[in-house]
């Protein structure tokens, strides 16, 4: 019945059901979670994603919406008994307003094409991932993406004035609008960051940002990686409000150099990155604050870019970290925690006893402006227990941030990766409040089933057996089943061979 539904919506050509074409679709970029659907569907319009959600809600079959994949907490795995709706060809910007600062595009379009269809304009679109040159806007949407710009310009709830979305059960709805002062509950902020368990967004609304007058950017070396964090901290002490500020350490210092080359400072353990921005006289004033700043703060080489492609590379640099790791380890697992930036030295030194105590290498990259960590838990994926020991290092630095008063996630989001660690760090109380909401807004649970929350009797079971035991493997991997070779405990392996 399924099948005959969606061919009444799609030609045979854009139903994908053999086994060869369905491989692509079975993980993200969480390669440790795999799911093979019933089927995926190629939309080419909107009318044709609607017509889908309203059979899949008629046939009371789940679904899953996936743009291109680079989720890196299982956002868009599939379920094994639903089907996949790919959004990757509604990729198109819809409309560009220079006037109003504004581009209405599609949910397949990808977060750099926006801002290069803007910059004739002067303008271009704030978020930043560092996967934006193939990370979707439908996705950025979903788990509220933020990059390394987002300290001034905010995450993508910022960027985001409004959608057309159709709901779990077929509904199409407008939410927000034009403005960035909607009246009203705030629907649209509700919407963004639900992880793709309250609808599709088919058309969505984008606030755009003038380019800046002058933009300066200095890199500066320390002695260690605690000493680089306090150094963020005293930048924002001091009153000032940078576009950027990025750190890396030693290891993903290697592994920028031995894939890009941007020329960082030889020998040194960690680097920042800050950048500002805004007319001409108040960041010149600001960048001679800033030098003073760093230089007290212990930096012991402190670099502005010669001119604007040595700038490029830095960045380059700094963005390319994750796959760059991949020149260090065959394997490894990508974290994603916060911890309040007044802690950031801590949180890096327990980073480093930890690694040190676990034997197991972790390369530090991270927003420094905001306190979101991206620890690279370095392994080699051939050695009995090796995933299984570098786990368990992923799980003890989300527990350290929950301590520090942080969160278990910045911009990669819960999914399928991260959620044994939701009731560490929420309530019973308040976690069924987000389930109430869910149930609210999708009764049937066809939409993105089986993420963010642990299923109920999974989470009874393991509370009769031991009450105060963490959630067990076998709970995080839930519906979708356990990855290939085992259960996983739910953080990110990355394989880069």
């Amino acid at each position: 019945m399924l099948l005959s539904a969606l061919g009444a919506i799609y030609p045979p050509a854009r139903i994908l059901t053999s086994r060869a074409e369905l491989a692509p679709y079975e993980c993200d970029a969480l390669t440790s979670f795999r799911a093979s659907p019933r089927a995926v569907v190629l939309a080419e319009s909107t009318d044709e994603v609607v017509e889908t959600v309203r059979a899949c809600h008629r046939l009371g079959v789940p679904y899953v919406a996936r743009g291109s994949g680079t989720s890196l907490s299982g956002g868009s795995l599939p379920i094994e008994e639903g089907i996949v709706i790919a959004l990757n060809r509604l990729n198109r910007i819809l409309e560009l307003d220079p006037e109003q600062r504004t581009a209405v595009v599609e949910p397949g379009a990808i977060n750099s094409q926006v801002s290069a269809a803007a910059a004739p304009h002067n303008l271009f679109y704030a978020p930043d991932p560092s996967s934006q040159s193939i990370c979707s806007i439908g996705g950025n949407l979903a788990f509220n993406a933020g990059g390394a710009h987002c300290l001034k310009h905010g995450m993508t709830s910022s960027s985001v004035l409004g959608a057309k979305v159709v709901l779990p059960d077929g509904e199409l709805v407008e939410l927000g609008g034009e403005s960035i002062e909607p009246v009203g509950p705030d629907w649209m902020g509700l919407f963004v960051g639900s992880e793709g368990m309250f609808g599709i967004a088919l058309e969505i609304t984008l606030r755009l940002m003038p380019s800046a007058d002058r933009t300066r950017t200095v890199l500066s070396a320390y002695e260690s990686l605690e000493a680089a964090g306090n150094a963020a901290a005293k930048v924002v002490a001091a009153g000032l409000l940078p576009v950027a500020m990025e750190i890396m350490d030693k290891l993903a210092i290697e592994a920028a150099e031995g894939s890009v080359k941007p020329g960082y400072p030889e020998g040194i353990e960690a680097l920042m990155i800050v950048e500002l921005e805004g007319d001409h006289e108040t960041v010149d004033r600001e960048f001679e604050q800033l030098l003073e700043v760093l230089e007290g703060a212990g930096a012991t080489e402190v670099r502005e870019p010669d001119d604007d492609a040595q700038r490029a590379l830095y960045w380059e640099g700094r963005k390319s970290a994750f796959s760059a790791v991949g020149w260090l380890s065959p394997d490894y697992i990508v974290q994603d925690g916060v911890v309040p930036r007044t802690r950031l030295g801590e949180a890096l030194a327990e980073i480093g006893r930890l690694s040190e105590e676990h034997g197991i290498r972790v390369a530090n990259v991270f927003h420094a402006g905001d306190g979101n960590l991206h620890p690279l838990i370095l392994f080699k994926g051939s050695e009995e227990g090796a995933l299984e020991r570098a786990e368990e290092l992923a799980g003890e630095i989300l527990r350290m941030c929950i301590r520090l008063g942080g969160s278990v996630t910045g911009e990669h989001g819960i999914a399928m990766e991260k959620r044994a660690f939701l009731p560490e760090m929420f309530g019973e109380e308040d976690i069924e409040m987000m389930r109430r909401l869910w149930r609210a807004v999708d009764p049937a649970q066809i939409a993105n089933r089986g993420k963010m929350f642990l299923p109920e009797e999974e989470l009874e079971r393991d509370e009769a057996a031991d009450p105060d035991a963490a959630p067990s493997s076998a709970a995080v991997a839930g519906t979708a089943g356990p990855p290939p070779g085992g259960a996983s405990s739910g953080e990110a392996r990355r394989d880069t061979r």
